[in-house]
């Protein structure tokens, strides 16, 4: 097994890499929380393990993770029916387009015409591995479990996990 990852984007380089690590990645709705509050932005995810896989591993292997942005000033979206929890999304990847430096928008690309346009006051995203996917959350569809987001929420909410009603 690899290690898990927990990599830092503060530039639209660093935020290049994330992106290859979360391509394909599989996201349910309910798994995208924005906390207008905190001006945080998280989403649970199920990521295939590029490293494991291009290091010749004959089975792919998905990892569950959670991809957060911080200094969010609005959060935006397109063809995402939020609506609808169970709603299945495949993360095609990230881009950052510089606004009044060190301001911008970082848009996160869905399959099927998909897309959230985060506007940000500076850059600081982060991608957390929080373990293998040994829950079956592989598959998509409506009877997809969630990806775990909700541990990660209690691991860093003390316990309470808290998710702020609001359109994205």
């Amino acid at each position: 097994m690899t290690a898990q990852l927990k990599l830092i984007a503060l530039d639209a380089d660093d935020l290049a890499v994330i992106s290859t690590h979360v391509q394909d990645a599989r996201v349910q709705t309910a798994d995208i929380i924005w906390r207008q509050g905190e001006k945080r932005l998280v989403i649970g995810m199920n990521r295939l393990d590029w490293e494991q896989t291009l290091a010749g591993e004959t089975a792919p292997r998905r990892l569950i993770a959670a991809l957060r942005f911080d200094r969010v000033l609005s959060c935006k979206s397109r063809n995402i029916d939020l609506g609808a929890p169970e709603s299945a999304l495949q993360l095609l990847g990230i881009e950052f387009h510089l606004g009044d430096a060190p301001a911008g928008s970082a848009v996160l690309m869905f399959s099927q015409g998909g897309a959230l346009r985060l506007d940000v006051e500076c850059l600081e995203c982060e991608l957390t591995d929080l373990g293998d996917d040994g829950l079956g959350t592989g598959r998509l569809g409506e009877d997809a479990e969630s990806s775990g987001l909700d541990a990660y929420a209690k691991l860093h909410s003390g316990g309470a996990t808290k998710r702020e009603p609001g359109n994205l």
